[in-house]
């Protein structure tokens, strides 16, 4: 992420989402209603590479959300659709091309999307499960400012159930950072689906949180990661992370499209570090 594309990671709202004044109610459960329709009848898409797929099985929709408000139901589903839209951009085969690659053997793909957005698709291997990435990318999302440098806070403003919160997110003031200081606030949703995670992420609105005076407020979106443990290996994951953000501003593009992907590298860089400090610690006892 740049300073904080771990917009797991990470948020984001559709381009028809994100041109109005603000959430208009109506229209996003009229929206989460049919998102629901969706997810019964088994059409929510995954990876064509993957052979999973939402089933019966899963618990339904009314069920998981019964004891929410109305305005958590529609960040739970904002959630769930932008991790759904990520992963049709994942799963898609055309367009991407090689960005850079690391010596460590960790790539970066680009594709330029609709409206002449750039996305950029990192993947990577790492020596942690499937469980522990998730819970250092998501449920201890708060203390990701203690490895990353990039980051200078993130706080989880609300829970919406154990798998989909709301986060601000202010970037650091680093002499790396080329894009400059920025915040997000960002819905991000965490699924499990046989052995494999799925984090997905939005930027969204909060009336108690609206842009703050000094920071251009950046958006994500559809953003997601996917972690799949090696079969002979489950101390080892396949790291995939789709990064796609509006950095806003009066940035030339060219800067941005350059900036993005050197901050996913650095990003697992940094994510590396803690694993292996991590695993130093667990040694110990």
């Amino acid at each position: 992420m740049l300073p904080a594309v771990l917009k797991l990671c990470c948020g984001i709202t559709y381009p028809h989402l994100r041109s109005m004044a603000g959430l208009q109610r109506a229209a996003l459960v009229a929206f989460g209603q049919e998102f629901a329709h969706w997810q019964s009848r088994g059409q929510i898409a995954l990876p064509a590479w993957s052979p999973l797929r939402w089933t019966e099985k899963a618990e339904p929709v009314k069920q998981r959300t019964s004891a929410l408000a109305d305005e958590d139901v529609l960040y739970l589903r904002q959630g769930e659709a932008a991790l759904s839209e990520a992963l049709k951009i994942v799963e898609s085969k055309d367009g991407w091309k090689l960005e850079m690659a690391e010596k460590n053997g960790d790539v970066i793909y680009s594709k330029v999307l609709t409206g002449n957005r750039k996305v950029f698709r990192l993947e990577a291997e790492l020596n942690a499960s499937t469980e522990e990435l998730q819970d250092i990318l998501f449920f201890r999302v708060e203390e990701m400012h203690e490895w990353n440098p990039s980051i200078r806070r993130i706080k989880v403003l609300k829970h919406m159930g154990r798998n989909t919160v709301v986060t601000h997110e202010v970037s650091a003031e680093t002499a790396g950072n080329l894009i400059g200081q920025r915040d997000f606030l960002s819905v991000r949703h965490s699924s499990k689906i046989g052995s494999r995670v799925y984090l997905g992420g939005a930027a969204t609105r909060l009336e108690s949180l609206p842009p703050q005076p000094g920071f251009v407020r950046a958006e994500d979106g559809p953003t997601c990661i996917i972690l799949e443990p090696f079969e002979d290996r489950p101390d080892r994951s396949r790291f995939i992370w789709l990064l796609n953000m509006d950095v806003k501003g009066w940035l030339p593009q060219s800067l941005v499209n350059k900036a993005l992907p050197r901050a996913q590298a650095d990003f697992t860089k940094h994510l590396r570090r803690r694993l292996s400090a991590q695993n130093s610690e667990n040694h110990r006892f």
